[in-house]
């Protein structure tokens, strides 16, 4: 297994990190094609700078040999229950899809995993969309397990 190597993202990697969000979406064949213009809308990097100015985000990407190959963003949120125990949420994991199968994508949550140890959290947590069994079976195999229904509401 290939060992890859982890940095916070910089404004250059905005593009590669919105292509393996699309490449990972739910619908799966029925995603639309993602439109190479809109990489460059505005909002991106108003996003990509509100996370890099606080620090309890980060957004990361996993490298090897300097080819980016997966990203995902950990934050970390303060709360009162359990004794005042800091939780970390884990966002927007992907790996490239012709990388899958061979252990990166352990390495790179693990990776954050111990992150969030580091950074005092008791609980790390996170979402996956219902129909995506293999992403699953990916996170319990890593120990994750399935506790909580998860709700959005879109506005």
């Amino acid at each position: 297994m290939t060992t890859l190597t982890f940095r916070d993202a910089v404004p250059a990697d905005i593009a590669i990190i919105l292509e393996l969000g699309h490449a990972g979406d739910a619908r799966g064949a029925e995603t639309p094609p993602l439109d190479p213009a809109t990489l460059a809308d505005p909002r991106y990097r108003a996003a990509f700078d509100a996370i890099a100015a606080d620090p309890a985000h980060r957004l990361i990407v996993a490298e090897r040999d300097g080819e980016i190959l997966g990203t995902i963003q950990i934050s970390i949120i303060p709360g009162l229950p359990r004794f005042g125990m800091t939780r970390a949420i884990l966002e927007d994991v992907h790996i490239r899809a012709d990388q899958r199968g061979g252990g990166l994508g352990s390495q790179m949550v693990l990776w954050a995993i111990d992150q969030c140890r580091q950074a005092g959290c008791g609980l790390v947590q996170l979402t996956s969309n219902k129909v995506r069994l293999d992403a699953h079976r990916f996170y319990e195999k890593l120990g994750f397990k399935a506790t909580h229904e998860g709700f959005k509401l879109f506005l």
